[in-house]
């Protein structure tokens, strides 16, 4: 199912650090109550919510008007060489996709996994094999949940943009999620003319209609070599993000941006202020 995305939204991934509590369910009410769209749910280390759980969430996300998406668990590896794993993978997504077709989900972002030994080309054929598999399981039991794969900021993994945007062209169902701090760290996307290259493939590859519905991470990010080592603050960071909301605006992308920095609230609601200014330059 694809939702209708009117406007961009803004929010964090996971719950809010000002909420009172640390649970999902605290986590929307704050992300209301601070102003800001959208929550991530987080079962990077495991999907541990009831499906009771799940359906109250929704029903108090639905009345706040928090727009939620969800992440599946990290420990994923569609491309390993052990057979076990890379079926246990596909059954994290799948049990991942449930929980969040019970919450009203709009999205489900999910790592690939590792080109291990494999050259890129093969390691492609095998994700996309798996990715084939849980889509066709998930089509039959009619999950509305939008899989999202997503770019990836160190260089073992499986995910720079052409990965994400091919493979999201050739599989019916499946959508990139672009995380420019990855981006950033990997494929040095970190200026104007970055953005606006990045999102122009974008629309290349998979229409406008992809802009219009797009699942955006972004945060600071420190890196090395191999790419990404960790989260900082948009500020802290050497990420353009006013460059990179002055590229959204332009494309008129709209859909759900989850702000992955430390401080999570803080750089979500700044982003917000800042998309929210009616004039840039460039």
């Amino acid at each position: 199912m694809t939702f209708a995305a009117k406007r961009l939204l803004f929010g964090t991934a996971g719950v809010p650090h000002s909420s009172d509590l640390d649970s999902t369910l605290s986590g929307i009410k704050q992300t209301a109550a601070v102003g800001l769209d959208c929550l991530e749910v987080e079962f990077v280390r495991g999907v541990k919510m009831s499906d009771d759980m799940a359906r109250a969430v929704g029903k108090k996300a639905a009345e706040l008007g928090v727009a939620l998406s969800a992440h599946a668990p990290y420990f994923i590896n569609l491309n390993s060489p052990e057979e076990g794993k890379r079926l246990s993978s596909q059954k994290y997504i799948l049990s991942a996709a449930r929980t969040a077709m019970i919450l009203s989900a709009r999205s489900l972002v999910f790592h690939a996994g590792y080109y291990g030994l494999s050259r890129p080309e093969e390691a492609y054929e095998v994700v996309k094999k798996a990715l084939k598999e849980i889509l066709s399981i998930l089509r039959a039991e009619r999950n509305t949940v939008t899989l999202r794969i997503e770019t990836m900021g160190k260089r073992a993994q499986f995910g720079t943009l052409d990965d994400v945007l091919f493979m999201s062209r050739e599989l019916e169902g499946l959508q990139p999620c672009l995380d420019f701090s990855h981006m950033h760290a990997r494929e040095k996307v970190s200026t104007y003319v970055d953005f606006d290259r990045a999102l122009k493939k974008m629309r290349k590859k998979l229409g406008q209609a992809a802009l219009e519905n797009v699942h955006f991470h972004v945060a600071g990010v420190e890196y090395g070599h191999q790419g990404e080592l960790k989260h900082l603050n948009l500020r802290d960071s050497d990420f353009h993000y006013d460059d990179w909301i002055q590229a959204l605006k332009e494309h008129s992308v709209k859909g759900m941006v989850i702000c992955e920095s430390p401080n999570l609230e803080t750089d979500a609601l700044m982003l917000k202020n800042l998309y929210g200014q009616s004039e840039w330059k460039k």
